[in-house]
């Protein structure tokens, strides 16, 4: 903070969470799901999609189509990230590379006929992706300095802290 006479500036704390090793976290179990995810797709997958029923095998490939692509938008965020992280590019850089990355909507309600036909493995790893993506999304937000106090959805309780800290020093926006 500056002079009392100056008026107080806000430290930014999203990209130093960022820099973290929460991302460091974030990163390892990003790239695992993805080798995972490839691993089951290009070997059991396939034949797990070969006994399935026609309606249940369309929905297969969708599903498998759409994991697919999403894991590909997170690990290109997860890439400029760390290259950020370790000093490859700048932080301006990497948000106007983000930008090229648009992110696939999650589905509101997952599901549908032959959606319990799928092999139980395949909808695991959904859940998985839609998990990384929630977090990867919480990840941005907070390297953007989007977060503001009241955003709901937000699990690490950061907010919870700013607010009070705000309340206990008589700040307001």
């Amino acid at each position: 903070m500056a002079d009392i006479g100056d008026k107080a500036q806000a430290i930014a704390i999203g990209p130093r969470i960022v820099a973290s090793g929460g991302f460091d976290l974030l990163y390892r179990e990003g790239m695992t799901l993805i080798e995972e995810v490839a691993s089951y797709l290009d070997g059991h997958g396939r034949a797990d999609s070969r006994i399935l029923p026609r309606d249940a095998s369309f929905l297969y490939a969708t599903e498998s189509m759409r994991l697919t692509t999403r894991l590909m938008q997170l690990a290109s965020w997860l890439l400029l990230q760390r290259a950020v992280n370790e000093g490859e590019i700048t932080p301006e850089n990497a948000r106007s590379e983000k930008e090229k990355v648009k992110f696939s909507a999650t589905p509101s309600e997952r599901g549908g006929p032959g959606y319990e036909h799928l092999p139980e493995v395949l909808r695991e790893f959904i859940v998985k992706g839609d998990r990384l993506f929630d977090k990867v999304m919480q990840f941005d937000t907070l390297e953007r300095g989007t977060m503001t106090i009241g955003d709901t959805g937000t699990a690490n309780g950061v907010v919870d802290q700013l607010a009070r800290l705000k309340a206990a020093f008589g700040r307001a926006d």
